[in-house]
């Protein structure tokens, strides 16, 4: 409909464009009523241009000639093959057949769903060795009518201007040294600078409808995700935030970065029409520059819900577990009694075959290195016992195991550095009618990975939390009952005890039920969430003091900026009260408090890891004091600066009231001679109550205070 029917139409019903706010209509979920979404627009473009055109069909040539008996088992072999790359479209595969002999010409065309799923499928199997005799020959389709149509006169191709892209690291070099973070509060997302010497944010970008479930950035920060029904979105950018790529797959649900944010990992789930079958599930992996899905897995969810911290729809999440570090080389599902690990060089299975590891339950990886840890809990009755074993990928050895008796259960704790792996084990008593805990410790980077058994003072004692220090070698445990429990620091390097594990101190009856680590270690916020109404006490582990004991009343989540300077607590809309979040000081003390009504997240942007080599992190820690005076002033000249525009804004104020009140004295006089003529030239009680206000009069009284009888006798 053109602008001009809209205006004419909207004038006709009475309405008044002005006076309508777009971003408060409100549509009850699931429904658009035909509205389109801003990228609606572009799917539905991308869509037209799958569905017209031959992009979305390869040619796969040097297949093995066959009669009819045998064309089946051929076409059942090509879609076994190719359909791990895409959704072969129905009657999508055409082999065509000699009319004379009654033999296939050695041939096929296969029409994918997405000319992204035929793409790829042709740059998997060129070269795709079925037998000795036939290796696949794959083109696209397009290509053949490309070629059919080359000029057969030369033209020097045209040279296009170069255009620099936006730098997508341009928001590390901000002079204030400010942090961004994302936040969502009804329909609106808001990305923001913390800005602590103005005690509050500073606008980056917002928008309306951005993502129609949750946002997330990357690991490094340089990309932020989006979610859609047509698929995911990835924008980058300091404060534009445009958007850099699409990424195909129908009403995705969650999503997954590697870790160097080369790939992205989402997943969709289909309920099943008959109740008693398992969901559904679909996952893709692309590639984030260029868009490129690289491969997809199906299946029902009862395949990929073994493991996992969490779940959607009955499946572990995520599913795919990433190797450490920035190459993206590696990454793994553990699956019913195997651990199937990938290689991103081809996306197949290292060895084409699964690590098979019977009755096998968790899995993870070491954040630096190529190496799994996993648990396999006892088997037989008892008779066979637990184990936890690291394995080193791609060779598949086994580099240490460790058998555990009477075990009840185990989780795995990798230090963010590689260089330790805690291991709480829950053990049986010898009646079995109760549990009690402890650690196994590993030592990764020492040799032959020696292994240390930590119990508690009082070996009873309820784990309730268990933290690494970041980058250090410290944890802390929160253990006994509640509601308040112990607080134990460890450390594994001491010189008086050669290297052992030992205890640095316990903190007794903490309110506490969380472990927030800052990023640069040495500082802890000891958290008492949910029960506990949001308790906070900031704790200096080098000097083994707390230096802030606060709270956020009915605080639900707790983030560190990535730089451990700044940390946010937040009530989200699970409580109907004081939506918002409160960023404080690294020693606690207490910045600005932003409210939002209908807060559901918050989610401070990753930093990249420094170039400085820790040398030279040492030797700037060691002359802070020097670097810190240029700060200094600048943090005086602000504070000088917010102190001047209180008081301007205080003196404001008070003019603008003074304003207001000679105003209405002003008024007041003169529509005086107005109200005495209404009351047929009588003063007002108001008037006069007020002149008799101003005569000041001495009036005399008697008042009895009490009266009492006496009987006087003579």
């Amino acid at each position: 409909m053109a602008t001009l029917d809209i205006d004419s139409r909207a004038a006709q019903l009475g309405i008044d464009w002005s006076q309508v706010h777009l971003d408060s209509i409100h549509l009850p979920p699931g429904e658009n009523f035909g509205i389109e979404s801003d990228d609606e627009g572009v799917y539905h473009d991308d869509q037209l241009e799958f569905d017209t055109g031959f992009g979305n069909i390869i040619v796969v040539d040097n297949l093995p000639t066959v009669a009819k008996v045998k064309f089946e088992k051929l076409e059942t072999v090509l879609k076994k093959i190719y359909n791990q790359f895409g959704v072969i479209k129905e009657n999508g595969l055409c082999m065509p057949v000699d009319p004379n002999t009654g033999l296939t010409f050695g041939y096929c065309f296969i029409e994918f769903n997405t000319p992204q799923e035929a793409q790829n499928a042709k740059e998997k199997t060129h070269g795709y060795k079925l037998d000795k005799s036939h290796i696949f020959s794959v083109n696209m389709f397009d290509d053949f009518d490309r070629l059919m149509n080359v000029k057969e006169e030369w033209e020097a191709p045209q040279t296009k201007p170069y255009v620099p892209g936006e730098n997508l690291q341009k928001w590390l070099t901000d002079e204030k040294a400010r942090d961004q973070l994302v936040i969502r509060s009804g329909p609106d997302t808001e990305v923001l600078w913390n800005d602590p010497r103005q005690k509050n944010t500073e606008p980056v970008h917002k928008r309306s409808y951005w993502t129609e479930s949750y946002v997330q950035w990357s690991p490094l920060g340089t990309y932020l995700v989006t979610l859609h029904k047509q698929g995911a979105a990835v924008w980058g950018g300091a404060d534009t935030f445009t958007r850099l790529m699409r990424y195909q797959h129908n009403m995705v649900k969650l999503v997954d970065f590697s870790p160097g944010e080369k790939y992205l990992v989402t997943y969709h789930s289909q309920e099943p029409s008959n109740p008693r079958d398992a969901s559904k599930v679909e996952i893709k992996v692309f590639d984030v520059r260029t868009g490129r899905m690289m491969r997809d897995f199906k299946g029902s969810a009862d395949e990929f819900s073994i493991g996992g911290p969490g779940g959607v729809a009955g499946a572990s999440w995520p599913v795919f577990r990433w190797a450490g570090g920035k190459d993206d080389k590696y990454f793994a599902k553990l699956s019913k009694n195997t651990i199937s690990v990938y290689e991103t060089e081809t996306f197949g299975l290292i060895d084409k075959k699964s690590i098979k590891v019977d009755n096998v339950v968790d899995m993870c990886w070491s954040p630096t290195d190529s190496i799994i840890s996993l648990f396999v809990p006892e088997q037989g009755g008892g008779n066979q016992p637990a184990k936890v074993a690291l394995v080193q990928i791609p060779s598949k050895v086994e580099l240490r195991q460790k058998n555990l008796f009477s075990v009840s259960d185990c989780k795995m704790y990798w230090q963010s550095s590689g260089e330790y792996l805690a291991v709480k084990v829950d053990r049986y008593t010898k009646t079995k009618k109760s549990t009690y805990s402890g650690f196994e410790l590993f030592r990764i980077k020492e040799r032959d990975i020696p292994i240390e058994v930590l119990e508690l003072d009082n070996k009873n004692d309820k784990i309730i939390a268990f933290a690494w220090e970041p980058k250090g070698h410290r944890f802390a445990v929160i253990h006994g009952d509640q509601p308040r429990p112990d607080v134990s620091f460890y450390t594994m390097k001491t010189t008086q005890h050669g290297g052992r594990v030992t205890k640095l101190g316990t903190l007794k009856a903490k309110q506490a039920n969380a472990l927030f680590w800052s990023p640069t270690g040495k500082y802890i916020i000891l958290a008492g969430l949910k029960n506990f109404n949001g308790q906070l006490e900031f704790f200096n582990v080098d000097e083994l003091e707390t230096m802030a004991t606060t709270e956020h009343f009915m605080a639900t989540d707790i983030e560190w900026d990535p730089t451990g300077r700044y940390v946010a607590t937040a009530v989200t809309s699970v409580h109907e009260m004081e939506n918002g979040f409160t960023v404080w000081s690294f020693n606690g003390k207490l910045l600005y408090r932003v409210l939002k009504d209908h807060f559901f997240q918050l989610t401070w942007r990753p930093r990249p890891a420094s170039f400085l080599s820790p040398e030279r992190e040492e030797n700037i820690a060691k002359n802070l004091k020097r670097y810190s005076r240029k700060y200094e002033a600048e943090d005086q000249d602000v504070s000088l600066q917010l102190s001047e525009q209180d008081r301007e804004k205080r003196r404001a104020l008070k003019e603008e009231w003074e304003r207001w009140v000679m105003q209405w004295k002003s008024l007041y006089e003169e529509e005086k001679l107005e109200r005495q003529n209404l009351r047929d030239g009588e003063i007002s009680d108001e008037e006069e109550d007020d002149d008799e206000a101003k005569e000041v009069k001495e009036v005399e009284f008697e008042d009895v205070i009490d009266v009492t009888e006496e009987v006087v006798e003579e």
